[in-house]
């Protein structure tokens, strides 16, 4: 990419309110920081209409056998490998679900290898050793909207006839033709002039969280505002898990605490016992016939399951 083409990039240019930044107090350094902060709100409002988009295209990639796919180089790639990771606890989503490829594998995740996202092959690479299918989502993203890596995924899968999407952070990208969806969250300059680390990452963050937390209560792993599908791997899990069956039901912590271990420790499952008056059994056929914990309940209470 032309040296000249990059510095007209919103992301790369000199922030002129924070020019006197290397002259400040830590405190007025801080505050500086956080009025930068401010503006990424009200810029990922604005797509929230395209945001909406991608989530409907991850519930219908899901419900056909699919996977949600992040890919990113640096910042964006680590960024998209929190939020993938989290979703199998918190929604006791399939390892794998939400499927994170960053430029460099995992040893990018510790430490900078900024060289290997110059190469569009290594992209399609990655992706193609990933299985990526037509069943799949691929979402790309990058801060500048032309990471070459980035750019060679999202040609792979629109080959393979994969949905795609462009998580970037300014108006133009190059890959805009590659993407059936484009999110464009103009943050504008850093705080330190390029450090697309700063409010573009944080940006970058706030969007994959509402996707993914937007995708999984719509097939059904929350209920209420309550994570009843999460899995219960430590002893922080397991209160928490105790907490939301007795709020959501009404009982004490100590009757919960039984109930979430005739459930084998689901919470969701538990749940349904507990609220549908049911066996355990009959729970569980109905859970096989809905994710969604309302739709289980209207099934136990309009049928006898066999």
């Amino acid at each position: 990419m032309k040296e000249e083409y990059l510095d007209k990039l919103e992301t790369e240019r000199p922030n002129p309110r924070t020019l006197d930044i290397d002259s400040l107090k830590v405190e007025e350094i801080l505050k500086k920081i956080n009025e930068e902060d401010k503006k990424i709100v009200p810029a990922i409002r604005r797509e929230i209409p395209k945001i909406a988009k991608v989530v409907q295209m991850c519930i219908d990639s899901i419900k056909r056998g699919g996977r949600v796919i992040y890919v990113g180089a640096g910042t964006s790639g680590r960024v998209a490998f929190v939020d993938a990771v989290e979703t199998v606890p918190t929604f006791n989503a399939p390892e794998g679900l939400f499927y994170p490829i960053i430029a460099g594998g995992r040893e990018a995740l510790w430490r900078s290898i900024e060289n290997v996202e110059d190469r569009e092959e290594y992209g399609e690479r990655d992706l193609e050793g990933a299985n990526v299918d037509d069943k799949d989502v691929v979402i790309g993203i990058t801060a500048s909207g032309r990471t070459p890596y980035v750019g060679g995924a999202l040609k792979k899968a629109r080959e393979v006839g994969a949905k795609t999407a462009l998580l970037c952070n300014v108006e133009n990208p190059a890959f805009l033709d590659r993407a059936d969806v484009v999110i464009s969250i103009r943050t504008g300059p850093e705080v330190i002039t390029g450090s697309t680390r700063m409010k573009a990452g944080t940006s970058q963050k706030m969007v994959l969280n509402m996707i993914s937390t937007a995708t999984m209560i719509k097939l059904g792993k929350v209920y209420k505002n309550y994570m009843v599908d999460l899995q219960v791997l430590n002893e922080k899990l397991r209160k928490r898990a105790v907490r939301i069956i007795s709020e959501v039901t009404g009982i004490d912590r100590e009757r919960a605490l039984e109930y979430l271990e005739k459930a084998d420790m689901r919470p969701k499952l538990a749940i349904l016992m507990i609220s549908s008056g049911r066996s355990k059994e009959d729970c569980e056929k109905a859970l096989k016939e809905v994710e969604n914990l309302s739709e289980a309940l209207e099934i136990l209470k309009r049928k006898v399951i066999p």
